[in-house]
């Protein structure tokens, strides 16, 4: 970036929004991804809607290109500046504006951690459901345009399902309000879905309003250990179909082990096994704990699960949860490679047996821990980095075996990205999950919002 084009920045953001010392440039040019060479030019912090907007079109007039920067939690690269760009962070723009109990929506500048919104829904007795392990650190705007999922997209779905409406900056510098949070708007082309997933690619979100639902009953968790690969769809459907589950989780042994040993907490169970699940259900009335209790009897009889416990308290249920939300903290030291993807539910099991024998294949001597979202046909794959293997020569190592594992998500004609996105780490594989035809209509609707192509180049397409 040349000294004039930074010099123009002064005449619409303050010399504390703009930082270009090399701390900074590294620190707020990457995301959770370890495997990328940051190389931004600028890092600047705008407060407001228009101060974005003036940021894009001094971006056009400069042939400068933008990479929107959140909580920096992604894990594909989707907020890396690795081209001189300059990055643009929503810290600052972190205020809940508005909130109307009658229409049950509250809006909020993207910068909003995530978290944050969860205790402004508590403190007005309504619940902002999605859910996740980053939930203390990620922010709206990224969740947003990722498209979000989590824990419990088995009861309350994705990040869109939340999103009642949007202010963005496109890549022309134009502001857009989307839906302007109705309810019903048949007006044609819902816009708002289009910036919903598309990792800043067209445009920048700077506002969003979030609906919010009525707050939760009690809940009960239930860990579980099963006999087999075989047997977690089995016990699936018997709480899916007889309790009203919010929340169906899977990991090995091996993915226990390691938050074991990161964390200190004893083990859940008594009984050893290969894998584990984890189901929450909502308990409104005594009949849905015995319910619940029930259907867990059954599948012992049935010989699907081998050992199991059930939460007696909130204490007790959050510590189940931290057998499957620290697993990837547990993990981090490693430096994984990971794999994000999803197939049909009804198509899990053969999906798992048929990626088990590729990995296994593949991997002999690697450890490869599994965990996933099995309730939504979501698993996450981490291949933990030998020691004494380098960096590149492992991340070429497992993207050879990509190639393997997305013919498998293919061949059930699944998803490459589940919920982390597209970003860098899967662009090359795009193709796998998305159609020649697709990814052309995809290239002209960048074309339109952005035509000069400044906004997160590179990524996605």
């Amino acid at each position: 970036m040349s000294s004039a084009a930074l010099l123009e920045l002064d005449s619409f953001l303050k010399k504390d929004q703009i930082k270009t010392d090399e701390e900074s440039l590294k620190y707020w040019g990457k995301d959770w991804t370890t495997y990328f060479d940051i190389k931004a030019s600028a890092i600047v912090f705008p407060h407001t809607t228009e101060e974005v907007a003036a940021l894009v079109k001094w971006a056009r007039k400069n042939k400068i290109a933008l990479v929107p920067s959140g909580g920096r939690t992604g894990l594909s690269g989707a907020a890396v500046a690795t081209q001189g760009e300059v990055v643009v962070s929503f810290d600052q723009m972190n205020k809940i504006k508005d909130f109307s109990a009658v229409d049950q929506t509250v809006v909020i500048q993207a910068g909003v951690v995530t978290e944050t919104l969860q205790e402004f829904a508590h403190s007005n007795n309504l619940f902002y459901p999605v859910d996740f392990a980053a939930t203390g650190s990620s922010q709206m705007g990224g969740n947003i345009s990722t498209n979000a999922g989590g824990i419990k997209v088995v009861r309350y779905g994705l990040t869109r399902d939340w999103v009642a409406g949007l202010k963005v900056v496109t890549g022309t510098g134009e502001i857009l309000e989307l839906n302007n949070g109705l309810v019903k708007n048949a007006t044609g082309y819902d816009l708002r879905h289009l910036f919903i997933g598309a990792e800043g690619t067209l445009g920048f979100i700077t506002e969003a309003t979030i609906r919010l639902a009525p707050a939760p009953p009690p809940m009960k968790v239930l860990v579980m250990a099963v006999s087999g690969l075989e047997a977690v769809m089995k016990i699936f459907g018997k709480f899916k179909t007889q309790t009203s589950l919010v929340a169906f989780e899977m990991f090995s042994d091996k993915a226990l082990a390691k938050v074991l040993e990161n964390t200190g907490l004893p083990a859940p169970l008594e009984t050893s096994a290969s894998f584990y699940v984890l189901a929450e259900v909502e308990i409104r009335s005594e009949n849905d704990e015995e319910k619940a209790l029930e259907v867990f009897g059954h599948c012992a009889e049935d010989g699907w699960v081998i050992d199991g416990v059930i939460s007696q308290s909130d204490t007790q249920a959050t510590t189940f949860w931290r057998y499957r939300e620290d697993i990837s903290e547990s993990l981090a030291k490693y430096s994984p490679y990971k794999n994000d993807i999803s197939v049909a539910i009804s198509k899990v099991p053969p999906f798992m047996a048929d990626l088990e024998k590729v990995l296994a294949s593949a991997y002999p001597d690697w450890e490869v821990v599994w965990f996933g979202h099995i309730g939504d046909g979501n698993l996450h794959i981490n291949i933990l980095r030998p020691q004494g293997m380098s960096k590149e020569e492992f991340v070429q190592e497992c993207r050879k075996v990509d190639v393997m594992v997305f013919d498998a998500v293919k061949k059930y004609q699944g998803s490459i990205s589940a919920e982390h996105g597209v970003g860098l780490t899967k662009k090359s594989f795009l193709n796998y999950t998305r159609s020649s035809a697709e990814i052309e209509l995809m290239k002209g609707i960048k074309k339109v919002f952005d035509p000069d192509n400044i906004m997160n180049p590179g990524k996605v397409i």
